[in-house]
Formats: structure tokens, sequence, C-alpha cells
């Protein structure tokens, strides 16, 4: 897929993207959920390698394909990988998938309510190494804890200049400020990062387009304004939390908005089954998803 092509499957196509992109301190998490326990490696490179594994099994299995998978974030030392034998964001271009890469550092200690991103002194030398394997994106994320204006404006104002980075590189933005879905405030803090997310998008310079990446709001249909605005790419939604039966009805709720989940889609695979077994699973949770997604109806159970 060439640029265009790729712009047009994420602005327009029907399906979902993929979050396959755990960091080195939610890795033991991830794979303790696959049933590999702490202790099944001996460093850090083992553990690595038992991830890599997990990711390559779900982007080669035949139930994964852009049919309905539109795209798919990756880690960085996943990226850097191979899957039978080519660069892994090469390898999901064959197969119809469009790949990004997750680019932040982590997270800052909160303060106003917000955990900003860490600096990331190499991000120009990753935008560079990422483009050069075909990655069409980017995925950045901060979060959002408490309803505190200045707090989420600085949220904001560091996205958009971590966006404007990685647009001056040729990829496009996934803009991520993350409302904790347990907030006690949630449904303020959605209404004020709309708020400073419109300001952002509307202050933008030249006719660059970003995506964003937000959790599911308290109230359906809130951001309806951000699916609609002429600077937005796509908007995308990550589970959370919610487990997949609750982020699907809850994502069906919200026209125009389609999944970009992790654990959400990976929480029923296990390293224990069968090829047969894992392809199953994995096809019926990208089924559930892709219903959430397009006809806006969670499968019935």
């Amino acid at each position: 897929m060439l640029d265009q092509d790729m712009t047009k499957k994420i602005a327009e196509g029907d399906g979902f993207i993929a979050a396959l992109d755990q960091s080195g301190g939610s890795t033991p998490k991830a794979l303790k959920g696959y049933g590999v326990e702490e202790g099944a490696w001996g460093s850090d490179e083992e553990m690595f390698g038992l991830i890599h594994d997990m990711r390559v099994r779900i982007i080669t299995s035949p139930a994964f394909t852009g049919d309905k998978v539109i795209g798919a974030i990756l880690f960085e030392r996943t990226m850097d990988g191979e899957a039978e034998g080519k660069p892994v964001p090469q390898a999901l271009i064959e197969r119809g998938v469009v790949p990004f890469i997750k680019i932040d550092k982590g997270l800052e200690d909160e303060a106003n309510g917000v955990q900003l991103m860490k600096p990331m002194p190499e991000l120009d030398a990753l935008l560079k190494r990422a483009k050069g394997l075909g990655v069409f994106g980017t995925k950045e994320r901060s979060v959002v804890n408490l309803a505190n204006r200045e707090g989420i404006a600085a949220i904001v104002k560091q996205q958009f200049e971590v966006g404007q980075q990685v647009l001056a590189a040729g990829l496009v933005p996934i803009i991520e400020p993350e409302v904790n879905i347990k907030s006690p405030e949630r449904a303020e803090a959605d209404a004020i990062l709309l708020d400073e997310l419109l300001k952002a998008l509307d202050a933008m310079p030249g006719d660059d387009k970003v995506m964003l990446k937000l959790s599911l709001p308290a109230n359906p249909g809130l951001f309806d304004p951000l699916v609609e605005h002429p600077r937005v790419l796509r908007v995308v939604a990550l589970s959370g939390g919610f487990k997949r039966p609750e982020a699907c009805v809850e994502l069906a709720k919200n026209k125009g908005i389609i999944a970009s989940f992790s654990r959400a889609l990976l929480e029923d695979l296990r390293h224990q089954m069968t090829d047969e077994e894992f392809d199953a699973s994995l096809g019926d949770a990208i089924e559930e998803i892709y219903q959430a997604s397009t006809a806006k109806a969670p499968v019935a159970a």
C-alpha cells in the first residue's frame, strides 16, 4: 500500500485498529493474561522475545487481515522485529493492515490531575526509522485523572506539539489523551477535553490531519464534533479497562468512532491453545469488535 492508499483505508475503511503496543512496564501483565507466568523468562530479552512471539502469532493468524483489522499499533521492538522472515510493518502491509508505532516513553507523575508524557529526546531518530520501515503513523498516550482544566490544557498542548513533530516527519499522529474511566470526575473531564481538543484542532497550521484515540465518553455522542472535524482523519476508542463485551456495547453507542482495543482484543487468547483454538478465539474477538465498530451493534452473546 502506498501512503495515499493507507490514508484512504484509515479514513474510510470498515474495521478497527488493533493495539499491540504493550511496552516494557506492561509486558509481564500482558504475558500473564496470555498464560505465561512471571518466572518463565530469565531476562528482559527473553521476556520481550515471548511477547514478540505472541504478537507474531496474532498478526500471522488467518483471522488477522485487512478485511476487518485496518490498522495495528506496534511497540518499537515489534516494529524492529520480523514476522515470517519479513520486517513486521511489511508483513502487516502485505495483509492489508496499516502499521503504526507507539512513540511515548511512559508517563510523568500526576500533576493538576493529569499525567503528561515523559520527554522523548530520540524521537526524530525513531520517526525516521519508522518511516523507512513503511510505518504510516504514531501513537502517543497521556492520562487525565481529574476534571482539571489547567492539567487537561497542558496535556492537549503537549500532544499537539508532539503531533506537529510527527507530521513534519511524514507520519500521521494518533493523539491519545486517555480519560481514566474510573475517575470520579469522568463526565466533566470528557467535556473539558472536548473543548480543549476543538480549540487545538481549530488552531492547527496548514492542512494536515491528525487522529484521536479517546476513552469512550460517559455520555454517548459527546465526541461527535471531533468525528466531524475537518482536521481529524479518524477517531478511535481505547477499551480503557472495560472487558470486551462492555467495551463493545459502549463503542456501539458512539457513531463514527471505531475501536483501537488492546486488552479487550487479546483477553481470551492463551499461549497453551492449539493453532486452531487460537485462530478461532481471535476470529471471534475480531468479529465482535468489528461489528461494534462498523454496524454499531455488539454481537449477541
